[in-house]
């Protein structure tokens, strides 16, 4: 990795947060803590490691992205925009009545880049699973990745679908986990202890690795790993902040699915733009 490479996805991260702030401020209420956090790992998602076609998006060879955590949809849908899937001053019509940007995202609301629709927890790993047991029968060399909230392995399913994964050695699907500790009611060890994270996914058969997931770096070298197929799925624990790159909500569960304020948002662009 370049340093050219390096400073282009940092300032593309930052970018996209601007637009997550700015597109909550319209909505006037979603989720921002989440998204915030995981621009990061969007920006090297969407920038580096994803094999995608914006200007086709139903190119057959392409690498699929399922959003398990649905709620996460603005860092989502910020990256799609940035990416060239469509104009970024859509945005702007997050949550709003007739927009193609809900809440959640749609297969129904015709959004280009959208591989399926997501909102009840736990269900994108199988998903996932289902998607990467096709590209291998009928031998494709696309790949599946699905991002997961860490409070959201406390669902059954994914631990179902986790040991599917290994079973079939889908070692073409990455999962990655936005372990960032914080869920709607509080730490995720408060409400329900996760630990030892790491050990569970291994136990499950599946290639763990873990990163710091607000390092460009770090990133970049951990999704490079998952390129060594060896008969095994992959999960990447990525340690995050929620609210990362806004000082004053870093690490707070409060803005777990919060909007900004037009006051608010003023200044959390410039914490952005600082930082």
């Amino acid at each position: 990795m370049t340093l050219d490479i390096l400073q282009f996805l940092k300032e593309k991260a930052k970018e996209i947060r601007i637009d997550v702030v700015r597109s909550l401020e319209a909505a006037g209420s979603g989720h921002i803590g989440g998204s915030l956090g995981l621009a990061d790992v969007f920006s090297v998602l969407y920038f580096h490691a994803m094999n995608h076609r914006p200007s086709n998006p139903h190119w057959e060879d392409r690498d699929r992205l399922v959003l398990s955590i649905g709620h996460v949809a603005p860092v989502y849908y910020a990256a799609l925009a940035h990416a060239g899937y469509f104009p970024r001053e859509e945005l702007l019509t997050l949550r709003k009545f007739g927009s193609r940007l809900q809440g959640h995202p749609g297969k129904d609301h015709d959004l280009p880049g959208i591989e399926t629709s997501s909102g009840s927890l736990g269900q994108g790993l199988s998903i996932a699973v289902g998607m990467a047991l096709a590209a291998k029968t009928d031998k494709k060399n696309w790949r599946i990745f699905s991002v997961h909230g860490d409070g959201e392995l406390q669902e059954g399913s994914i631990w179902e679908a986790a040991m599917s994964a290994a079973h079939y050695k889908l070692d073409n699907i990455v999962a990655i986990v936005d372990r960032n500790d914080c869920q709607i009611d509080g730490r995720t060890k408060d409400v329900m202890n996760l630990e030892p994270l790491s050990d569970k996914w291994k136990s499950f058969g599946w290639e763990v690795i873990e990163c710091d997931g607000n390092s460009i770096f770090e990133l970049f070298a951990a999704f490079e790993k998952t390129k060594n197929q060896s008969g095994k799925p992959f999960v990447i624990i990525a340690k995050t902040l929620m609210g990362k790159g806004v000082k004053s909500i870093e690490d707070d569960y409060r803005w777990h699915g919060k909007a900004p304020s037009n006051e608010e948002a003023k200044r959390f662009v410039r914490e952005i733009l600082d930082c």
